[in-house]
């Protein structure tokens, strides 16, 4: 890994400040702050997902900060400008299961000289630790705001699965067998093979980024999303390609598939010099540090060692806020109504945002950032 000194500055607001520090669980990690950081400001933890970096909250952390908050955005074990990670065939998965992602951020508080956080804000991937950090600890994560990605509870038994979980096991098992063979991208990703594919994209990264981002946002939304009939595999059959992919394609093909049937305009929020630091990043790293997270999550031994949560739910004040365009939303169904109802106890709203599908922070920014500022400050 590049020193920190060595690499490009990020075009950020010149009161954004980057910062690096040993984190107490391994990592040199890195974040972009904003805000007074004095001990009585409360603070807000923006985690983002994948593929993302810190950056991609460039857009609340002056907002927030503006709004009374010391606003504090990582990058995440096995992404960006944190080091002290490694990503490779014989990587301990221990390392990127959820206790130990929640370590690395608590780390981080401690660094930061708080003993507690206003909300821990997470998106996609994000949006899974951000929960399981108000899972874990809701004496120092005080409000959990969830985006694009619902957490729909604590792990089941592997030993003895549920109904529900068996029926998702034998939806994913069926896709294979459609009469047009498919495959979760989750698997995909958990696989040996999606790094290289996608690192190496026939359509070089940049363009590969480009499509991916442009796929999953409102101006590459062919139809609104809606929530599955049922848990089966010709109902997961239904979803975008960018998430049940066609069995014989790895993802960087399949998005050079799907851009080639169409147009694509200019975006409107990603803008040139943005979609060059994701390139410009992932093309340092790649991205098997982040594929490590789908690896542990879809371990039965990783998830064995989880179990010790079981039937733990959300405590604390609990939100979640996603683009009426997302099909991230409708992905699992049922996960959506088992947040709202089982998984979190103080339920307070679920909000869509117009015009916005699965980046909405970036894609309606303005929009995003009055919702938390509005749940921040009436839920305390």
């Amino acid at each position: 890994m590049a020193e920190q000194s060595a690499l490009t500055p990020l075009p950020l607001d010149s009161h954004v400040r980057a910062r690096h520090a040993d984190n107490g669980n391994g990592l040199c990690m890195h974040w972009l702050e904003a805000g007074d950081a004095s001990p009585e400001t409360p603070m807000v933890i923006l985690l983002h997902g994948f593929p993302e970096l810190a950056f991609s909250w460039r857009h609340q952390l002056l907002a927030l900060a503006q709004a009374g908050f010391h606003v504090v955005a990582p990058d995440q074990r096995g992404y960006g400008r944190t080091t002290g990670w490694t990503a490779g065939p014989s990587s301990d998965l221990r390392a990127f299961r959820m206790d130990n992602l929640v370590l690395d951020i608590l780390g981080l508080v401690q660094v930061l000289g708080k003993t507690s956080v206003h909300a821990v804000v997470g998106h996609d991937f994000g949006s899974h630790v951000a929960a399981w950090c108000a899972l874990i600890r809701p004496d120092v994560f005080r409000s959990l705001a969830m985006l694009a990605t619902p957490f729909a509870g604590s792990p089941g038994d592997v030993a003895r699965p549920g109904p529900r979980a068996r029926q998702l096991s034998e939806a994913l098992a069926g896709l294979s067998t459609l009469e047009r063979p498919r495959k979760h991208y989750q698997l995909y990703y958990s696989g040996p093979d999606a790094n290289v594919e996608m690192h190496g994209a026939r359509q070089g990264l940049r363009e590969f980024l480009r499509g991916y981002y442009h796929l999953k946002s409102a101006e590459g939304a062919d139809e609104r999303p809606r929530p599955l009939p049922d848990l089966s595999a010709s109902s997961l059959a239904r979803l975008p390609t960018y998430y049940v992919m066609d069995a014989g394609l790895g993802m960087a093909d399949t998005v050079a598939q799907s851009i080639a049937q169409r147009e694509v305009s200019p975006s409107r929020w990603l803008s040139e010099e943005s979609l060059s630091v994701y390139g410009e990043e992932f093309g340092r790293t790649g991205f098997q540090g982040g594929l490590l997270w789908y690896r542990a999550a879809t371990s039965p031994a990783m998830q064995r060692g989880l179990q010790v949560y079981a039937g733990l739910t959300v405590d604390v004040p609990s939100c979640f806020i996603a683009g009426e365009l997302d099909w991230g939303v409708h992905m699992l169904p049922g996960a959506l109504d088992a947040m709202e109802r089982d998984a979190c106890t103080r339920w307070i709203s679920t909000r869509f945002i117009a015009d916005a599908g699965h980046w909405v922070q970036q894609e309606q920014p303005e929009a995003v950032n009055a919702a938390l500022v509005d749940f921040f400050t009436k839920n305390h």
